[in-house]
C-alpha cells in the first residue's frame, strides 16, 4: 500500500494539482522543490535536483517518487541548453538513483507526447519507434532521454518505473508564457494575441486535474514499466484558441508572426492504452476548462502581481 508519495516539482503547475489530488484521496505527499508548496498541510523536502546527495535525503522513506521537475518551457531550453540538458537528464538520473538506494517501489516519470517528434509516423501510440534520422527540439531529446534512463534502471537494477507522455496541459496555477496563459494574459492587458505560423497547427490540449487524476491511477500495479500516452480529446487550432480566447474576454486584435523554430508537428496520438489498461480518460472538457483557467487568471489580476507556478 502507498502511503508516502514524493513529487519533485510538487511546487509546480502540474505537481500541485497531483499534490491536491494525493491528499484527497488520504495519501501523503511529500513536496521535492526548492519552492515551498502552495499548501501548508504538506512535508516539504527543498533539494537541488542536480545535487545526488540531496536527492537521496529529499526522497528517504518515500513509497513512491513522481519526477515532475523538468526544464519544461521550451523557450527556455534553447536560452539554456546545457542546463537543460543537466536538469532533464543527470537529473531524472539522480531521482532514479536516489529511489534506488533508498528501495522505493515505483519512480513515475512525467514525460511529453513531444517525443514523437522524433517519429516520422503521422498516427503514433506507445510501440511507436523513435528515429533518431529526425529533426527536433532539444527539449524532445531531454525527454527521451529520460525516458530511457528509467528503462535502463530497471533492466540493471530492477527499480519499476512508470512513464507519463502528457498532451499540451493547460488549466490554473499554468506558467503565462504558455500558449492558452499567454492569450489570457494579453487579452486582460488588451494586447493583440499572438499566433506563430497561420494558426492551422492543431493541439490536443489536456486539463491539468486529468493529468493529476492519471498519476494516482499510475500507482495500480497495472502501470509499472509501462508507458502510457496522456492526450486530450479535442483538436483545437491554434486559430481557434484565440478566437475561442476573444469570445470569451471581448474584442482583441489576433496578431499573426513567423512560426517558431523546432515547433511540435502535432501527430494523432492514441491514448487507448491508458483508457484499456488504467481506466484513464479525459474529464474536462476543453470549453469548460478554458472557463475555469480564464476565471483563474482573473482572480490573479484582481488580486495583483502573483508569481504563476511552473511546472
Amino acid at each position: 500500500m502507498t502511503r508516502t508519495v514524493a513529487i519533485t516539482g510538487g511546487s509546480g503547475f502540474i505537481g500541485s494539482h497531483v499534490v491536491d489530488r494525493l491528499i484527497d484521496v488520504g495519501v501523503s505527499a511529500r513536496v521535492v522543490d526548492l519552492r515551498p508548496p502552495h499548501r501548508s498541510d504538506v512535508e516539504w523536502r527543498p533539494a537541488e535536483l542536480c545535487d545526488l546527495k540531496q536527492m537521496v535525503d529529499a526522497t528517504k522513506g518515500a513509497d513512491v517518487v513522481m519526477h515532475l521537475a523538468a526544464m519544461a518551457d521550451v523557450n527556455d531550453v534553447i536560452d539554456a541548453p546545457t542546463e537543460s540538458v543537466a536538469t532533464n537528464t543527470l537529473g531524472t538520473a539522480n531521482v532514479l538513483e536516489a529511489s534506488r538506494r533508498n528501495a522505493v517501489n515505483r519512480v513515475v516519470l512525467a514525460s511529453t507526447v513531444w517525443v514523437y517528434s522524433a517519429s516520422k509516423d503521422a498516427r503514433v501510440d506507445e510501440t511507436t519507434p523513435i528515429d533518431l534520422d529526425t529533426d527536433r527540439h532539444l527539449y524532445v531529446s531531454t525527454k527521451i532521454a529520460a525516458e530511457m534512463i528509467c528503462r535502463d534502471y530497471f533492466h540493471l537494477y530492477g527499480l519499476p518505473y512508470t512513464v507519463l507522455r502528457f498532451g499540451i496541459p493547460y488549466g490554473p496555477r499554468m506558467r503565462s508564457r504558455m500558449v492558452i496563459g499567454s492569450f489570457i494574459q494579453r487579452a486582460l492587458r488588451g494586447e493583440p494575441l499572438v499566433i506563430e505560423g497561420d494558426g492551422a497547427q492543431e493541439r490536443s490540449f489536456v486539463y491539468v486535474e486529468d493529468l493529476a487524476r492519471a498519476h494516482l491511477l499510475a500507482l495500480d500495479e497495472r502501470a509499472a514499466n509501462r508507458t502510457y500516452n496522456l492526450e486530450g480529446a479535442e483538436k483545437i487550432s491554434i486559430r481557434q484558441l484565440a478566437e475561442l480566447v476573444r469570445h470569451i474576454m471581448g474584442d482583441v486584435v489576433i496578431d499573426y508572426r513567423p512560426g517558431r523554430a523546432g515547433d511540435y508537428s502535432a501527430r494523432e496520438v492514441s491514448s487507448q492504452r491508458a483508457a484499456t489498461e488504467l481506466g484513464w480518460r479525459p474529464e474536462v472538457s476543453f470549453a469548460e476548462g478554458l472557463g475555469r483557467t480564464v476565471e483563474w487568471f482573473r482572480s490573479l489580476a484582481a488580486d495583483g502581481p502573483q508569481t504563476v507556478a511552473h511546472r
